[in-house]
């Protein structure tokens, strides 16, 4: 298919109109190499590795979650250049979908909230608020990491009945405050803070990373495309000691 015919399949899953304001120039096409597409991959980041891999693969298209400039820029520096360089070199386009698919039926939130069983899901801003069967904080805890494959830090205790998901990094004042205001027991996002931890009360904080609460969405969106597409897994490696 013709690029063109493909950027009009992703903005029919994720409106360019759903971005926030701050999204605005940082989605959609960031690199135009006017290609025919036969083959994409699907990331949550447009790493080297991404790259590379999607290289191998022998992909025409690459689509993330995240942009690969998200400040603008007056200079190219080294490390930036190496990676366009690799998709330049290998005629990969890539294409961006952050908060219009945050937002849009079927994206990221929709596909957490699926994944973590919530009952009459409804849209909140970014996030999801919807039911599930009542049960304690670690419970919980322990039920997301094992829908999620992925670590889960905690606070708060105390049964759990309504709850809110904002995949990425969703742990904000004003995002604790719509859930206060919905009557949420618990918000499941990433990167959680001291202040916010904080600043939340008795509302339990689950904190299933960055990664594992929008890349399930990302794997998904290949279900979604015309042609051929896989997805790249590229999990940050985080450790822990004590």
């Amino acid at each position: 298919m013709e690029l063109r015919e493909i950027i009009a399949v992703l903005e029919n899953i994720a409106p360019p109109e759903l971005a926030e304001d701050f999204d605005k120039g940082r989605t959609g096409l960031v690199l135009d190499r006017d290609n025919d597409i036969k083959k994409i991959a699907v990331a949550l980041d447009p790493t080297d590795f991404v790259l590379n891999r999607a290289a191998r693969l022998g992909v025409d298209l690459l689509i993330t979650h995240h942009t690969l400039i998200f400040d603008p820029i007056n200079l190219i520096s080294k490390r930036l250049s190496d990676t366009l360089k690799i998709a330049i070199d290998n005629d990969i386009s890539i294409y961006t979908m952050h908060t219009n698919y945050d937002k849009a039926e079927g994206g990221v939130n929709d596909v957490l909230a699926e994944l973590l069983g919530l009952r009459n899901p409804v849209p909140l801003e970014l996030g999801r608020l919807g039911e599930i069967e009542p049960c304690s904080a670690s419970e919980f805890a322990s039920f997301i990491a094992e829908k999620l494959d992925t670590s889960v830090q905690y606070t708060g205790e105390g049964q759990i009945r309504k709850v809110m998901v904002i995949g990425g990094s969703g742990f904000r004042r004003e995002y604790i405050d719509i859930a206060f205001a919905h009557g949420a027991d618990a918000l499941i996002s990433g990167e959680l803070r001291h202040d916010i931890i904080r600043y939340a009360g008795k509302l339990c904080l689950f904190d299933a990373t960055h990664y594992a609460t929008e890349a399930p969405a990302m794997e998904r969106l290949c279900e979604r495309l015309p042609v051929e597409s896989v997805f790249i897994e590229d999990r940050p490696d985080i450790r822990s000691a004590k």
